[in-house]
């Protein structure tokens, strides 16, 4: 497959819950993509509060860098006690209590407005750690880079930021999403090309794969949706789909092999390497769903 010119595509997976598969067809289209663009693809795990991509791609890291996020450090010695630091935090994170003054460095969102309003000069901001992000290669070749959480630490998207900025224009780029609707999804998806959406066969699924689609639509990224573990007989999903106009992209069947392989730490691929095709025909669909998406908004 000839690569198109100028900037090549960001493909998120996401999923409305936990436990569809997600990660396990994020890494396997991945593998299949390196088939039509040798040395030239990338996978981010930006799922950061519980990152495994690197269990099923088992990736060589090479390099380690420090996430952090400016925090407000008070000079008790320069403070006037004026109170205008805590008026201005939107997250509660400071606080003037007659001659105490109290930070929350864990409530922060490092917004800097505290110092920008103390006319006395009595608030330094120095970074806080947050977080890491690996780079690394796997032996496919593929460019990967996965953030981590720090532990107690309450707030990913610091580190989902971190990650995103290692997206390569010159890499057709995988993005791993977390579960689920919140922050960190929104976070990861938004500006991506197109969002593969995860789902299973019932009515768990259905009813999350719902707000997914709706979170998507907010942010003005066109989706598709893989079924994963097809054959429960619950038809709801496709219905679903058919209703909203929502393209199902494909469907993976409920198969003991790909569970087996799955619990050794190995793709999709790894079970059934005919699945290579497939994926490359979803990553195809996404290109003419993008394109068309795009000619819409014109």
């Amino acid at each position: 497959m000839d690569a198109p010119m100028g900037q090549l595509p960001t493909i998120a997976v996401a999923a409305g819950k936990g436990g569809t598969g997600k990660t396990l067809i994020a890494t396997s289209l991945a593998q299949a993509l390196c088939e039509a663009y040798p040395g030239r693809v990338q996978l981010l795990d930006c799922d950061v509060e519980e990152p495994n991509a690197h269990l099923l791609l088992k990736p060589a890291i090479h390099t380690e860098e420090d996430v952090g996020v400016p925090a407000p450090v008070v000079d008790l010695d320069v403070c006037v006690r004026c109170g205008r630091c805590a008026e201005v935090c939107q997250e509660s994170a400071i606080a003037v209590i007659r001659d105490a003054v109290l930070v929350f460095p864990d409530l922060c969102s490092g917004c800097g407005a505290c110092a920008f309003v103390c006319d006395a000069g009595a608030i330094e901001e120095v970074p806080r750690s947050v977080g890491k992000v690996h780079l690394g290669e796997t032996p496919e070749k593929i460019d990967f880079v996965s953030g981590e959480l720090a532990v107690g630490h309450p707030r990913a998207t610091p580190v989902t930021k971190a990650v995103k900025q290692h997206i390569r224009a010159d890499r057709v780029t995988v993005v791993d999403a977390p579960p689920g609707t919140a922050c960190p999804m929104q976070e990861t998806v938004e500006e991506c090309d197109f969002c593969i959406l995860v789902t299973e066969p019932t009515p768990f699924g259905l009813s999350d794969l719902g707000a997914a689609f709706e979170t998507c639509r907010v942010l003005g990224v066109p989706c598709g949706v893989i079924i994963n573990r097809l054959g429960s007989g619950f038809d709801g999903v496709e219905r679903y789909c058919d209703a909203e106009g929502l393209p199902i992209l494909a469907g993976i069947p409920q198969d003991r092999v790909i569970a087996e392989a799955y619990s050794r730490g190995e793709t999709l691929l790894s079970a059934q390497p005919e699945r290579g095709e497939q994926l490359l025909e979803v990553f195809r669909d996404t290109q003419r769903l993008s394109a068309k998406e795009a000619l819409g908004d014109a």
